[in-house]
C-alpha cells in the first residue's frame, strides 16, 4: 500500500505545473535567505548543483539538435535564416541599450551617491574582435566542448549539418543512405538530452531554493537601499524591453497569451540560473511546444545564447548614466553614441565570458571617459541585476526565434490553443 501511495504522491508531484515548482522555491528560498542569514550558505552545493546539471547539457544539446536542425533545412534557406537572426539581434540590442540610456537620464540614479574608497581596479579586458572572430573556427572541435566554447561548437555542428544536408541532396544512393544513418544517430542523441533537460527541471526547485537563499543571505536587504534607483531603472526598462517584444509579436500576429505562457518556463529558470546558455535546454523546449521547425531554433537559440544580451545592453546603458551621476559628468551626446556602438559590438565580443556585463560595462565606460573605480558600486547588486538581465537575453533569443519562424515558409506550426 505504501509504495502505492507513494507513487501517486509522485505522479502528483510531476503533473504539478512547473512555474509553481519555481515560484514557492522562489519565495521560500527568499524566506530563509533574509531570515537565516549566513548561515543558509550551507545549502549553496545544491544551487551549485542545479547550475552544473543545466551547464552539462549545453554542448550536447548545442551539438545534436543544431546538426539535426541545419541538415533538415537546405543550405539556401539556412543562409536566409542566419542573416535575419543576426540582423534581429542586433536591432533589439540598439533599442535595449538605447532604452537603459534614455530612462536613466530622466531618473539619474547615481545622484548623491560618491566613489568609494579603494576601488580603482582595473577590470579584466574583453577579447578584441579579431580574436573573437577567430575563435569561433575550433583548432579541435573535441578542445571546444570540452572547453564550453558555445560558438566554436555552434560553427562545427552547422558545418556538419550542411554536410549531411549536401549528401542527402547527393545523386550517390550510398551517401544518401550514411546521411540518413547519421542523422538518425544524432536525433536519437536529441530525444536522450531531451529525457535528461525532463529529469534536471525536476530538481531545479532544489536549486532554485539555494540559489535564491544563498543571494540574498549574501547581499541582504541593505545591499539595495543605496541602489534602489539603479535597481529600479533597470527592471523598469526592462520591463519595457519585454513591451517591445510584444509589440514585435503582435505586429507578426503572433498569439502573446500563447507566447508568454510557453515561455514562461524559460523566463523564470533565466531569472534564477542568471545564465542564458544554462537555460538553453528550457528554452528550446519551450520554442518545440510554440510549434517552431527545429531548423530555426536549433541555430537561433544557441546562437542568442552566445551573442543576443539585450538585457545586459540595457544594463549597460542604464549603469553608464549612474557611473556618470556618482563621477559628476554630464554626458554629452557624442559620449552616449559611443555607447551605444561599443554596447552593441561589446555583446558579441564579451557574451562567452565570465562577468560579461561587467566587462561590457567597463568598455562603455571606457568609451565615455568616465572613471573604472565607480564601477564597484555596480558590481555590489549584480547579481541582482543580473537576474533581470538574463530573463530579457533569454526573453528577446524565443521572441526572435518565433518571428523568423513566421517569415520562413513551413517552419512554424501553431499550436492549439489548448496547449498554452
Amino acid at each position: 500500500m505504501a509504495p502505492e501511495s507513494s507513487r501517486s504522491w509522485w505522479r502528483r508531484y510531476l503533473e504539478f505545473p512547473l512555474i509553481w515548482k519555481f515560484a514557492i522555491a522562489l519565495v521560500l528560498g527568499a524566506v530563509a535567505g533574509l531570515v537565516v542569514g549566513p548561515p543558509i550558505t550551507v545549502v549553496e552545493p545544491l544551487g551549485d548543483l542545479f547550475l552544473r546539471l543545466l551547464q552539462m547539457l549545453i554542448v550536447p544539446i548545442v551539438l545534436f539538435t543544431l546538426v539535426v536542425g541545419v541538415s533538415s533545412i537546405g543550405p539556401a534557406q539556412f543562409g536566409r535564416v542566419g542573416v535575419k537572426v543576426l540582423g534581429f539581434y542586433v536591432v533589439t540590442s540598439v533599442v535595449a541599450i538605447t532604452v537603459g540610456l534614455f530612462i536613466a537620464l530622466a531618473v539619474q540614479p547615481g545622484a548623491g551617491l560618491s566613489i568609494p574608497e579603494g576601488a580603482g581596479e582595473e577590470p579584466e579586458e574583453a577579447p578584441p574582435v579579431s580574436e573573437t572572430l577567430l575563435n569561433i573556427v575550433p583548432e579541435n572541435p573535441i578542445e571546444a566542448m570540452a572547453e564550453g566554447n558555445v560558438l566554436a561548437v555552434i560553427f562545427f555542428a552547422v558545418v556538419v549539418g550542411i554536410a549531411l544536408g549536401v549528401m542527402q541532396q547527393s545523386d550517390s544512393e550510398r551517401l544518401r543512405e550514411l546521411s540518413q544513418l547519421t542523422r538518425r544517430l544524432f536525433e536519437a542523441g536529441t530525444e536522450v538530452i531531451f529525457l535528461v533537460v525532463r529529469g534536471v527541471l525536476e530538481y531545479a526547485p532544489i536549486g532554485i531554493f539555494a540559489l535564491i537563499a544563498v543571494t540574498l543571505a549574501e547581499t541582504g536587504v541593505s545591499a539595495l537601499v543605496p541602489l534602489a534607483k539603479l535597481t529600479g531603472v533597470v527592471y523598469g526598462g526592462i520591463a519595457l524591453q519585454i513591451g517591445f517584444y510584444a509589440l514585435v509579436l503582435a505586429l507578426f500576429g503572433a498569439n502573446l497569451w500563447q507566447f508568454f505562457s510557453m515561455a514562461k518556463e524559460p523566463m523564470a529558470t533565466a531569472f534564477v540560473t542568471r545564465s542564458s546558455g544554462g537555460t538553453l535546454p528550457v528554452s528550446e523546449q519551450a520554442a518545440e511546444k510554440m510549434g517552431i521547425n527545429e531548423g530555426v531554433y536549433s541555430f537561433s537559440l544557441p546562437l542568442g545564447a552566445t551573442v543576443n544580451m539585450d538585457g545586459t545592453a540595457l544594463y549597460v546603458g542604464a549603469s553608464v548614466v549612474f557611473v556618470a551621476n556618482v563621477a559628476g559628468v554630464d554626458l554629452s551626446l557624442g559620449q552616449l553614441l559611443g555607447v551605444v556602438l561599443v554596447g552593441v559590438l561589446a555583446s558579441i565580443g564579451t557574451a562567452g565570458v565570465p562577468g560579461a556585463g561587467l566587462i561590457m560595462l567597463s568598455l562603455a565606460i571606457s568609451q565615455a571617459g568616465l572613471p573604472f573605480a565607480a564601477v564597484a558600486l555596480v558590481a555590489g547588486i549584480d547579481a541582482i541585476l543580473d537576474m533581470a538581465r538574463t530573463m530579457c537575453n533569454v526573453t528577446g533569443d524565443l521572441t526572435g526565434t518565433r518571428v523568423i519562424a513566421q517569415t520562413e515558409e513551413g517552419m512554424l506550426e501553431e499550436p492549439e490553443a489548448s496547449a498554452a
